[in-house]
Parts: structure tokens; C-alpha cells; sequence
């Protein structure tokens, strides 16, 4: 033999342990973002049930602090904001908050008699979590994330 040969033989084993190794770290990386896309998820929704509950917490709020015989919801979720119906101003809510399922400040409103009484997401995905606290039972049930109602009533049926 040759050593030009032995040579020529060498880098094809060398090509083809190269191909292999490109081809396992695509592997890798593919499973990696996988990964990561599910955390990402997980985090959207742990920020959804965060801000969910401070909408729900605000309503309270505003529902509570109104004169015991015309209690009533808000007409705008601005009004969380700044609730001037009593002599000093009153914020339920720090800001509205962005949906983190659709990146915009845009919500679902559960509305009774032209007030809201809620919110909810409009992102149409499946929820990964199914497993809730007493509060959100209802969302185990739920197969979009706009179907987790943030209200006093997750039905938005029964005013206060």
C-alpha cells in the first residue's frame, strides 16, 4: 500500500465520524429547545395565574369599597386603576398588565349587565398545567388557556 491511500482512507473515517457528530449535536439541540419551549410555557402560565389573580383581587377590591346598597363592578378595567367614586382616589390595581400568553395588554371580558365581573386570556393554546389550587378547580377542565376565567363568579352569571 501506499501511503497515499492509507491516507485517502483516513480522512473518509474522519469525514464520516464529523457527519455523525453534526448529526448527534442537531440531536442534542433539537431536545434542548424542546425543553426550553416547555419551561417557557410553564413560566407564561405561572405569570398568567399570577396576573389572573390580581385582576380577580382588584374587582374584589372595587366591588367591596362601593356604597353596600349599589355595589357593582367596574365598566372599564381602567377604573381598577383609578376609582375616583369616593373623595380620594383609589388604585385596585397597579397597571394593567400584559396577557403573557399573547404579549399584549388585550383581554377577554366576562361582563354582567355591562360591567366587568372578569377576564381571561385570548391566547387559544392547550395549557400544559391541569392540576390547581381550590380557587382555580375549574381550570383542571379547562383545554384553552382563554377558557381560565379570572372573576368573583367564573361564570360571570351571578353579580354582587
Amino acid at each position: 500500500m501506499r501511503s497515499g491511500e492509507v491516507t485517502m482512507r483516513q480522512r473518509g473515517f474522519g469525514y464520516l465520524l464529523v457527519l455523525f457528530m453534526v448529526a448527534a449535536l442537531g440531536l442534542m439541540l433539537a431536545g434542548a429547545g424542546q425543553v426550553w419551549h416547555t419551561t417557557a410555557q410553564r413560566e407564561r402560565e405561572a405569570e398568567l395565574l399570577f396576573i389572573g389573580d390580581q385582576f380577580r383581587r382588584a374587582i374584589t377590591s372595587y366591588v367591596e369599597s362601593s356604597p353596600a346598597a349599589a355595589r357593582q363592578y367596574p365598566a372599564r378595567l381602567e377604573d381598577l386603576l383609578d376609582d375616583r367614586r369616593s373623595g380620594a382616589p383609589r388604585r385596585h390595581l397597579r397597571r394593567i398588565y400584559a396577557d403573557p400568553m399573547t404579549g399584549t395588554p388585550q383581554w377577554g371580558l366576562v361582563q354582567v349587565g355591562g360591567r366587568i365581573s372578569g377576564v381571561h386570556s385570548l391566547a387559544q393554546g392547550q395549557p400544559l398545567k391541569t392540576s390547581f389550587g381550590e380557587r382555580d378547580a375549574a381550570f383542571s377542565e379547562a383545554t384553552r388557556y382563554d377558557q381560565w376565567v379570572f372573576s368573583l363568579d367564573p361564570t360571570g352569571t351571578t353579580p354582587p
